[in-house]
């Protein structure tokens, strides 16, 4: 098993070809996806031809919960598309039975300490729907704060998406000050 990284409760490994039914249950639960795509169901195909490939050759990590194995979701580091390999974006997609346990803010934590500890990061953002409350509270909790909100009128099948797109952002200078006050 590639892992990545590893908090508390959770081990972020690399995704394999293994992990194509984990992630077509996790993208066709409506929950999950209703910031997304309005709940719509991903195609098996979608999922094994297009979003498995694409993340195993990029920055997303399976999260699996220490003590059961469990799958618990995914998040990602990387550049945005066209991005400053300097500026990671980081992002998480949780399976419905871990909200609300502490795993986003864990594993979102550990991956904004690698970024910036590790990988020479000089920004870490984060980026979800104006309604997306519960991931904005997330970002919150990580220590990210609200930067924009952008309006731009472009099609997108989630309910409330007119209201745009928040970004969060931490900047090194934040991260270090944060971080000299911890034990």
């Amino acid at each position: 098993m590639d892992i990545y990284l590893t908090t508390d409760r959770l081990l972020l490994r690399r995704f394999t070809e293994d992990d194509a039914d984990l992630l077509f249950e996790l993208h066709n639960d409506p929950e999950v996806m209703r910031h997304l795509n309005g709940g719509r169901p991903v195609p098996r195909e979608v999922i094994t031809g297009e979003t498995l490939p694409a993340f195993i050759r990029s920055g997303f990590f399976a999260a699996i919960e220490r003590d059961t194995g469990e799958f618990v979701g995914w998040f990602h580091l990387r550049p945005a598309r066209d991005g400053d390999p300097a500026e990671p974006e980081l992002g998480y997609r949780l399976r419905r039975a871990s909200w609300r346990r502490g795993y986003a803010t864990e594993g979102s934590l550990a991956l904004i300490g690698k970024a910036f500890g590790e990988l020479g990061a000089r920004r870490v953002f984060a980026r979800t729907l104006t309604v997306n409350h519960a991931s904005r509270a997330v970002m919150e909790r990580c220590g990210l704060r609200f930067v924009r909100t952008d309006l731009q009128d472009r099609p997108h099948p989630a309910d409330g998406a007119e209201h745009g797109v928040v970004e969060y952002e931490m900047l090194r200078a934040e991260w270090e000050a944060r971080t000299a006050n911890e034990p």
